[in-house]
């Protein structure tokens, strides 16, 4: 595999805001294990290395960004099978699959399932590299979108049962008479609470409170 390594290339510095991205291997070839977790030191990442799918799926699941670097071909579970469990259970991290035989089918079947991409031996360093670099920016994507989400459903869970029924109903598009009439309380008291409601949603304007709605996919609380 060429894998060159640029003696100048140093370490690049990572965003303090962000935490060092890490970057899984799991390879059964030790040579291949030890030259990529050099090539990736040298972008700044944090390597970790594994020689079967066993021992990376019991590795503790890091909130980092990162991605994982697969061999196709390993002992015991493959790596189809290991993108399998990762799609399940940990879809922020994106695959990049390497293989000293790639067949056609292999390929489709990894990148519908959702590959960064799929190099066969030998390739280039800048060729994995950037591979490497468009999963962490898709695995960074993915974390402040879990971030967002979490913040939301949080905001949502400290709305009392009214003011989620009333959440629900205005943005299905009913007039506040309209919602209290369904509810049985009055217009003035469904305007109190839905401006308790832009409050603790942190909506801006009525249109942010109804993409939250269909972000948190709210149902009727009646």
């Amino acid at each position: 595999m060429l894998l060159s390594m640029a003696s100048d290339r140093g370490l690049r510095a990572e965003p303090a805001l962000h935490p060092i991205p890490k970057v899984f291997v799991v390879d059964d070839d030790a040579s291949i294990r030890d030259s990529l977790k050099a090539l990736i030191l040298c972008e700044g990442w944090q390597p970790e290395t594994f020689a079967s799918a066993e021992e990376f799926l019991s590795h503790p699941r890091t909130i980092a960004p990162g991605c994982l670097v697969l061999d196709v071909t390993l002992p015991g579970l493959n790596g189809l099978d290991v993108q399998m469990r990762v799609v399940a259970g940990r879809s922020n991290m994106p695959i990049i699959f390497i293989t000293g035989n790639g067949d056609v089918p292999t390929t489709v079947r990894a990148m519908k399932a959702g590959a960064v991409e799929f190099l066969v031996k030998p390739f280039g360093a800048e060729e994995l590299l950037s591979a490497i670099r468009h999963a962490i920016e898709r695995s960074r994507m993915a974390l402040d979108h879990e971030t967002e989400m979490q913040s939301l459903r949080d905001r949502y869970a400290c709305l009392s049962r009214r003011e989620q029924q009333v959440m629900t109903l205005v943005v299905s598009g009913l007039l506040n008479k309209q919602v209290g009439f369904e509810l049985g309380i009055s217009e003035i008291t469904v305007k109190a609470h839905r401006g308790k409601v832009m409050q603790k949603m942190e909506a801006g304007s009525f249109a942010d409170l109804v993409n939250m709605a269909a972000e948190l996919r709210v149902q009727d609380a009646r």
